[in-house]
């Protein structure tokens, strides 16, 4: 059940489920650069996405913005340092939007609406 104000959507899923699922693809996503998933679930993981990227970029050279952020990644070390090695300077000038959606149409299987989720260049 929905409460008002509340702009989580829900993936049919419970709370742990859900976190352990967007922890998943966000780690994907860092390391390969593109994920094809469904639309919903792209436009959950590119919130976590984005709001991990300005984060590592307000702590930049901060010790403990490493370790919140590999805390946020459930302890993905080598994902936390590419944000802040390798996304945070592509990203130096950005205000934001790191993401792009790419609607690709529905899935064989249940027609579910696919996308891909892409880093922007």
């Amino acid at each position: 059940m929905a409460s008002h104000r509340r702009w989580v959507r829900h993936l049919s899923r419970d709370y742990n489920a859900r976190k352990a699922l967007l922890v998943g693809l966000t780690n994907s996503l860092i390391e390969k650069g593109r994920i094809k998933t469904t639309l919903v679930k792209a436009k959950e993981t590119r919130r976590m996405v984005e709001r991990l990227i300005t984060f590592g970029k307000k702590k930049e050279g901060s010790v403990a913005g490493l370790r919140i952020l590999i805390s946020r990644l459930n302890g993905n070390e080598a994902n936390a340092k590419k944000i802040v090695q390798t996304l945070v300077p592509r990203f130096k000038q950005r205000p934001g939007g790191y993401t792009r959606i790419v609607k690709i149409g529905p899935r064989v299987g249940d027609r579910a609406p696919m996308a891909v989720l892409e880093l922007v260049e």
